[in-house]
């Protein structure tokens, strides 16, 4: 859900997402696998999957090698990883792919962590999210209040409801705190506007961070 909501939210502002598809595993396909790791996670990912388009000779963004990044792209992409609250884009690890001279997003598993328990979910929506100051990009980034002049207003109710209808019913089995598919649906639809509504401390708390020395 989260790789789906945060890539697609990503892409409507205009960021560089590779093509996200829905796709069957078929979990015999893990038999031929020699990596006992990998094998596993085969198997145990039969079913309906999320696939990511393949960027044949993209490089992994490498922060040490000095690379030149657009101010205001970098500021956007704060700005997003921000709002879908994601805490994995740091040196460490930047899941950024360099591409035919374009950074490319990938990997937004770890965004909307909420949905793990859905616990405090009002207040939580409209927090800050101080792991921004880890952010890669953070760096080379212009101003975040002005990406977020920019893109605030991309972030409509319309667009968050049609990509949580997407989802397909089988990833949103019962939830013990939400319920069932539809209100697990109406949950993220509210979560995702309720960062969006302004005041939005995170736009606050990125700026700061990028000011900080």
């Amino acid at each position: 859900m989260a790789e789906w909501l945060a890539g697609e939210l990503a892409r409507a502002i205009g960021l560089t997402v590779p093509d996200l598809v829905f796709v069957e595993i078929d979990p015999e396909l893990g038999d031929a696998e020699p990596d006992e790791e990998i094998h596993d996670l085969v198997r145990a990912s039969g079913g309906l999957n999320i696939g990511l388009d393949f960027l044949p000779g993209a490089l992994m963004f490498n922060p040490a090698a000095r690379p030149m990044v657009d101010a205001e792209f970098a500021a956007d992409v704060v700005w997003l990883d921000a709002l879908v609250t994601n805490p994995d884009r740091t040196p460490a690890n930047p899941n950024l792919l360099v591409w035919h001279s374009r950074t490319w997003l990938i990997d937004h598993g770890a965004s909307l962590y909420i949905h793990h328990t859905w616990r405090d979910r009002d207040r939580h929506a409209r927090g800050a999210f101080e792991r921004i100051r880890d952010h890669v990009l953070l760096p080379f980034a212009a101003s975040i209040e002005d990406a977020d002049s920019r893109h605030a207003s991309r972030i409509t109710s319309s667009l968050v409801t049609d990509l949580v209808a997407a989802l397909p019913d089988e990833w949103l089995p019962r939830d013990p705190t939400i319920g069932e598919a539809a209100a697990q649906r109406q949950a993220y639809v509210d979560y995702v506007m309720a960062r969006a509504e302004a005041p939005r401390a995170f736009v606050e708390e990125a700026e700061r961070a990028r000011r900080a020395p």
